[in-house]
């Protein structure tokens, strides 16, 4: 095997993004995750990026579990209750383009989060999450 060193980031993170907007809500977010089978959202305020919600942040505060007739009703309802701002990560560490992808795997395995923002100019240009650094090393056997 025969790893290539210092392959930027940027040559494995996802640019095709799909964002959320902080006044966006949770509803809409559920929505994104489904439809786009995805685990990590960026959330903009404009163009800066000021968190990251997951599909486990979401989960955390739904306990609608099937065991409600109605269940969309509640999940709704639950929602409504909490915005995006109080349910996202705050403080998110990003990365720039030209960080190596073995520096982005030290920071994810150092940490308890699986996605980085990759930023540049304090502009999002993309995302990079564990599944991506997963996919990129299985290319290399």
């Amino acid at each position: 095997m025969s790893v290539r060193h210092g392959v930027p980031v940027s040559e494995i993170m996802t640019k095709d993004l799909v964002v959320l907007n902080l006044n966006d809500g949770l509803d809409k977010a559920e929505h994104l995750f489904k439809v786009h089978s995805i685990r990590h959202i960026p959330v903009l305020d404009g163009d800066k990026i000021v968190g990251m919600l997951s599909l486990t942040d979401l989960l955390r505060i739904s306990f609608a579990d099937g065991a409600y007739e109605d269940e969309e009703n509640i999940e709704t309802i639950v929602y409504n209750m909490f915005t995006i701002s109080q349910v996202m990560a705050k403080n998110v560490e990003s990365v720039a383009p030209n960080t190596t992808v073995k520096e982005v795997a030290e920071v994810l395995a150092a940490k308890e989060y699986h996605a980085l923002p990759v930023v540049e100019d304090e502009k999002l240009v993309g995302i990079v999450t564990t599944t991506d650094l997963i996919n990129y090393l299985l290319k290399q056997y």
